[in-house]
């Protein structure tokens, strides 16, 4: 009966055996170096397990694959790497469970063994690869036999391991369990516990691998004093009014884990570490010691974007992390827009100032006051205005949120030749729901769902008067389709949104405008809803969906529907690609079935059979379709779409081009 520890993936030579394997494979390169000096090209052929996971991790695992582009070998070093995949692969063999199997490596039908297998190398043709053809003898699979843990153990903590007779004797598996007894050791009050790596007992007659673990619990403790290492600017008082952690509370280390990412949360450490006492005190506590990086305190970004209706834009931001001490943000941005692009007819600016009060009042709630300028030219209307507003967001739980605000508006906007001023008083109410676990909406999402409704009742004075409530509401899901691929999570998505807005309240004016009369909303040209661009319907300009005057620019309208569907698939580690198909259009009420069945289709004047006459400034759908390339960075994917609309009026580009940093959705 063989005894020995469980280990994952490594196997032990003795020194005197390394030596000589050295010195053997040293003589045979200097024997033959005259004639093998040129790297030996060649390609391996490892047979399949028929197990995807096992095929996988021989693969990973092999020198002679890892190697064969990046490192090129002479033929005497390629027997060498072969010789040493032999052991590598055998030691994954055995982890899956296979303790009686053995591993084969031959090079153009020739064992490692051959006297002359050198000299067969040497005198391949140039270009000539040679076949490295990996193959296995499995044996019998070894199942696990008894499992006996060595130690005191609660009763609680004993059907942790997930261990059971008659299983697979897959080492992973066996690794997994002595670690989440621990786990659930360390979660439960014993702060010192400790399991050594399983010892595996094998039984070569009945094919069984009878499984140890020995366990020290140690004392039961509570958290004891807490303290605070490495602050410099960050008040201790705002942690400790923060911290998740108690003292006099039962130890637990996911516990203690949640507290210290909690702290990282307020964006003002680079690093947050952990520190135990290293023994309980006389009361049966041991103290916990966080250690504090700070990150700097002050930061400058820069931005930039592209897409082809939009043209280009370039800004700075510039960030004081901790204002005052207590994690207060200062944020100053300025950015150029509308450089170039076919929606727009001038050089615009956007320029802000923030500041933002974490745990104001209540832990989770932030208090931002915000004031800013932005000058844009669109074919839609121009625009000036100065903004200020005041936002209360507070985080519900970990997948809800919600913000009350109030913010006021001063603008001038120029539409058609036509000067309007108008000042706008809004209380905006908003609910989010996130379910996909990311910290940033920068980060490519593969599951879950994100969500959002909001309100924001409105009083505009100018020309006309008018009262309005700007409503709006989006879903997105998004589906891993792995289970499907059998691939790894995360690398084939689909993501569906749903967009719908209306503005309650508003009304139609009748205007003649060059001759032909418009039912025109009676919103502030800003506050009505366009569709188009890469955040409705990739494929058409930026706002050119809908109705338009008769120099067809757009109108704007008081409801609006969009959706949008799109594949993404990860290509190696850095590269991605994406297709997509988005459809949108803007209304006078919101009733997207309805609309559906009673809008005409854009690629047709007529109206469907059946339905009411279309009046002359109905709208319809506009379908836009594209694919697009991605390039993952750490803070999200770089992306690049390109869309063409499926019906293109008039006036319309023939395609459009998006380049910027996150998603579209």
């Amino acid at each position: 009966m063989k005894v020995f520890p469980i280990a994952e993936h490594t196997r032990c030579l003795s020194f005197l055996a390394a030596a000589l394997y050295l010195l053997a494979a040293a003589a045979l390169l200097h024997a033959s170096i005259a004639r093998a000096a040129d790297p030996q090209a060649y390609r391996v052929d490892i047979a399949a397990t028929g197990n995807r996971v096992f095929d996988s991790t021989l693969k990973a695992t092999s020198q002679l694959e890892a190697l064969r582009k990046t490192v090129p070998a002479s033929p005497f070093a390629l027997i060498a790497r072969a010789r040493g995949d032999i052991d590598r692969l055998k030691t994954v063999v055995e982890s899956f469970g296979y303790y009686d199997g053995s591993v084969a490596i031959t090079i153009n039908d020739q064992t490692l063994g051959e006297p002359s297998l050198g000299d067969a190398l040497g005198a391949l043709p140039k270009g000539k690869d040679a076949l490295c053809k990996v193959t296995f003898i499995l044996g019998p699979l070894y199942h696990i036999g008894r499992i006996e843990i060595d130690g005191s153990v609660p009763d609680f903590a004993r059907g942790e391991l997930a261990l059971a007779s008659g299983a697979p004797a897959i080492a992973a598996d066996i690794l997994a369990a002595g670690a989440r007894l621990l786990t659930t050791l360390e979660n439960n009050g014993f702060a010192f516990a400790k399991v050594n790596a399983p010892v595996a007992y094998q039984d070569p007659e009945n094919h069984v691998l009878n499984v140890s673990f020995h366990v020290v619990t140690g004392a039961r403790v509570q958290i004891g004093e807490i303290q605070f290492e490495g602050l410099k600017r960050v008040h201790e008082r705002l942690l400790r009014r923060r911290l998740l952690l108690h003292a006099g509370e039962r130890y637990s280390a996911i516990a203690i884990e949640k507290a210290r990412k909690d702290l990282l949360t307020l964006g003002v450490f680079d690093a947050v570490s952990i520190r135990l006492a290293e023994a309980p005190d006389p009361q049966g506590r041991v103290g916990v010691t966080f250690q504090m990086r700070e990150r700097l305190r002050h930061a400058v970004s820069i931005n930039a974007g592209y897409s082809s209706d939009l043209g280009g834009s370039a800004g700075v931001t510039w960030t004081d992390r901790n204002v005052r001490g207590n994690a207060e943000q200062l944020v100053l941005s300025a950015s150029v827009i509308d450089l170039g692009g076919t929606a727009t007819t001038g050089l615009g600016y956007d320029t802000s100032a923030k500041y933002i009060i974490p745990d104001f009042a209540h832990r989770d709630q932030q208090l931002q006051f915000a004031v800013g300028a932005i000058k844009q030219s669109l074919q839609a209307y121009d625009q000036t205005a100065e903004t200020s507003g005041m936002t209360l967001s507070r985080k519900l739980s970990s997948e809800w949120s919600a913000n009350v605000g109030i913010s006021a508006v001063h603008e001038t906007i120029i539409q058609e030749s036509i000067t309007h001023v108008y000042t706008l008083f809004a209380l905006p109410l908003g609910v989010l729901y996130d379910s996909t676990g990311l910290t940033s909406p920068l980060i490519d999402p593969t599951h879950g769902q994100r969500a959002s409704l909001s309100i924001a009742p409105t009083l505009s004075r100018g020309e006309p008067n008018a009262t309005f409530f700007v409503t709006q509401a989006s879903i997105a899901e998004y589906l891993d389709l792995h289970r499907i691929f059998r691939t790894e999570p995360g690398r084939s998505v689909i993501a569906v949104r749903a967009l719908a807005a209306n503005a309650f309240g508003a009304s139609q004016l009748d205007e003649v405008i060059d001759g032909q009369e418009l039912r025109v909303p009676d919103l502030p040209p800003d506050q009505r809803f366009y569709a188009g661009g890469s955040g409705t319907v990739r494929g058409y300009r930026y706002q050119s969906v809908g109705l338009q005057f008769p120099d067809g620019n757009p109108v704007g309208a008081t409801a609006m529907t969009a959706f949008n569907l799109e594949y993404r698939q990860r290509i190696g580690t850095d590269y991605g690609a994406a297709f997509f198909a988005d459809a949108g259009e803007t209304s006078e009420s919101l009733s997207p079935l309805a609309g559906i069945l009673h809008s005409r289709s854009c690629s047709s004047s007529e109206p469907l059979e059946g339905t009411a006459p279309v009046q002359s400034n109905s709208t319809c759908w506009s379908v836009g379709v594209g694919v697009g390339a991605r390039y993952y960075t750490s803070i999200g994917p770089l992306r690049l779409d390109i869309a063409v609309p499926t019906y293109r009026r008039p006036g319309d580009d023939h395609f459009e081009v998006y380049i910027g940093l996150g998603e579209a959705f």
